[in-house]
């Protein structure tokens, strides 16, 4: 009776017992879809344009799942079984496993191009979990395909930080090798997938990580939650709704005090209060549980502003298409335009950048701290066709010089003491499919330059511990204020990795330097949130911005944005910065550049460009040099303090090697 009922479709009666209530709904289903066990599986399997363009359209779903299929597949090594990532309508989109199977699968075109849904191949545990929206498991003879039923999948849906269905992780194997665990694998890979994707999506919010054990935060069973500046919600995760009590759809209608029963501004007090510890909040259900809270806001002067209303519909507009679809060139806003406000230089600048977009061209980055360098990376790949990938950034100088090589690539479990059970997955290998963005990479030690040398040549990532090399495809882009030339010369860069870097350099001018500053300002001010005004709209005292005007700005736009920050939080109802809002700093910084411009005929230098920094430039060379190196005389000399000297030292060395044995007396 049941190998009748293998040959002629569901099983009715008490031969349907084995099939549990879901699976006996899907053989329903394929019924109706004009299906018959005894049919030929569909082998309608998509070109290899075709299916280049899927890839296209799905481009951040398979930057972050196929690192975590990687793992995945080392975790299920020689188990005769593969690892299936679908799109949401169950086309086959890669498939990794072991070599054997996957050439098995292939002749029920359980392949890359295949489409898997019910109505296309019956009850599978890919189409049905689609159908369903659940994880599910169709083992052996719960096929409704009799050329399938050699198989065993594990299927769970992967869904994006709006709930959306946007594709299926599926483990298949042959059905007498079937385990237990193999589901549990899966769902914790679509945990990893689906955090990827929220990290990605709310890039610049106010985010809680919480769990009511301290031991869990920093884990996959970490609820997050994402806020707006003024407390609106944006989404969490399935841990969090799991945490909560609530779907995603309910806890739309809520917002931050709601949740946790206080506001952003008593948030930030109790966040100032734990002095790095992780704090304790109150869910609405009672819970009391251990958060860690992170202000991913934008800097102030970036072009990427946290406007109030961003989460009024819940989504934000500029995420509501889905994650499966690539914003149209047309349409999308150009982050590049929105740099350009009117300096000569900059506009110089981005009309290069304009010109390589899209070209497997590298691109270096070449300025003073504080002018901007990752504003500029980010705007190139939002201006680029990989504008749907992943940009990861890494600050080469901020990272211990022991962990930067398993931060950028990956590590494999027990690849060194105190490495994380299951390892980690790297800098490289997260930016997949996107952009890498390497800051400060004149930092980056000599040993691992090598190393990033073959990534750049040869597109493959060899984590830590691991024997397997990862093939990655990433656009790079490079940042420094070091000179390189220089450092090779010193055997600090090797020569042959600047080449491969410096496909484009472009040089980001300081601020003082720029002839749109006036535009800046009443940018930074403009994104200043609303939250943190007291009374009008912020503007700026003419005197004032003649002072602006007349500074050096050693800082660039970190010193700009703080000052512009602290005055903002000190004006009065009238919204007006005047001298009285500005910090004492400021006004040392100012007395420098008078000072120096002031003294700078009495050390006649031939000086090929007039701006303010050249002048004071000139000055110091000129007087730490007629002072045979003494800083302190120098100084006294020019009437500025030693700070500044010493600022100032590192460019005037390069530029006069007579003042590389300056001396403080």
């Amino acid at each position: 009776m049941r190998d009748d009922a293998k040959t002629t479709g569901s099983l009715t009666g008490r031969e349907s017992g084995w099939l549990t209530p879901s699976i006996q709904k899907a053989h329903e289903r394929s019924e109706t879809f004009g299906l018959s066990a005894a049919m030929r599986p569909d082998y309608d399997v998509l070109t290899h344009g075709e299916l280049r363009m899927k890839l296209e359209q799905n481009l951040v779903l398979c930057a972050h799942a196929t690192p975590v299929m990687e793992t995945l597949r080392e975790q299920i090594a020689n188990t005769q079984s593969m690892i299936v990532l679908t799109d949401a309508q169950g086309l086959i989109l890669h498939s990794i496993g072991d070599d054997d199977f996957l050439q098995r699968a292939e002749k029920v075109a359980l392949m890359a191009g295949a489409n898997w849904a019910e109505e296309r191949q019956g009850t599978n545990a890919i189409g049905t979990a689609i159908a369903e929206r659940t994880a599910t498991v169709v083992h052996g003879d719960q096929h409704y395909l009799a050329a399938n039923r050699f198989l065993t999948c594990s299927s769970v849906p992967i869904l994006d930080p709006y709930g959306d269905l946007v594709g299926v992780l599926d483990v298949t194997g042959d059905h007498r090798g079937y385990h237990q665990h193999t589901m549990a694998l899966a769902k914790m890979s679509v945990q990893m997938i689906e955090n990827h994707l929220f990290a990605n999506t709310f890039r610049n919010t106010l985010q809680i990580a919480f769990h009511g054990r301290p031991e869990f935060l920093g884990t996959l069973m970490e609820g997050i939650m994402a806020f707006t500046c003024d407390g609106r919600f944006l989404s969490a995760n399935r841990s969090a709704q799991f945490q909560v009590g609530l779907p995603l759809a309910a806890m739309r209608a809520h917002t931050l005090s709601s949740l946790f029963g206080l506001t952003t501004p008593q948030l930030i007090d109790r966040l100032r209060a734990s002095q790095g510890h992780h704090i304790t909040l109150d869910l609405s259900n009672g819970t009391v549980v251990c958060a860690n809270v992170e202000f991913r806001r934008p800097t102030l002067g970036s072009e990427t502003s946290w406007p109030a209303d961003a989460a009024a519909n819940a989504r934000p507009a500029a995420a509501r298409a889905p994650l499966t679809k690539a914003a149209s060139p047309a349409n999308a806003p150009s982050r590049l335009d929105s740099l350009d406000t009117g300096d000569p230089q900059i506009c110089a600048v981005v009309a290069k950048v304009r010109k390589v977009l899209g070209k497997d061209i590298p691109i270096l980055i070449t300025g003073e701290t504080g002018t901007g360098k990752e504003l500029l990376a980010q705007a190139i790949h939002n201006d680029s066709p990989r504008r749907a990938g992943p940009f990861v950034a890494v600050n080469c100088a901020s990272i211990p010089e022991n962990l930067i090589e398993s931060e950028l690539f990956g590590y494999e479990d027990g690849a060194f003491t105190g490495a994380r059970r299951k390892g980690a997955i790297g800098k490289l290998l997260q930016a997949n499919g996107g952009t890498l963005f390497l800051d400060e990479i004149g930092d980056m030690p000599y040993p691992l330059q090598v190393r990033l040398l073959r990534v750049l040549q040869e597109r493959v990532v060899d984590p830590l511990g691991s024997s397997k090399s990862i093939p990655v495809d990433i656009a790079i882009i490079c940042a420094t204020h070091r000179n390189l030339r220089e450092m090779i010369v010193q055997n600090r860069f090797r020569e042959d990795l600047y080449y491969r870097l410096n496909g484009l350099v472009v040089r980001l001018p300081p601020l003082r330097e720029r002839t749109d500053l006036a535009i800046v300002i009443e940018r930074m001010l403009q994104s200043v949130p609303s939250d943190e005004i007291a009374g009008a709209p912020l503007s700026v005292a003419d005197d004032v911005k003649t002072l602006f005007e007349q500074c050096a700005w050693p800082g660039n736009f970190r010193q700009l944005g703080n000052l512009l920050r602290t005055a903002a939080a000190m004006v009065d109802d009238d919204g007006q910065i005047r001298r009285e809002h500005l910090p004492d700093d400021f006004f040392d910084d100012l007395r420098s550049s008078s000072a120096l411009a002031a003294r700078a005929a009495d050390y006649p230098l031939p000086l090929h460009d007039a701006r303010m920094q050249d002048v004071q430039a000139s000055a110091i060379a000129a007087a730490v040099a007629r002072h045979n190196g003494n800083v302190s005389a120098a100084a006294r000399a020019l009437g500025i303090s030693r700070n500044t000297v010493y600022r100032k030292m590192p460019s005037l060395c390069a530029a006069d090697p007579r003042n590389s044995g300056a001396s403080e007396n």
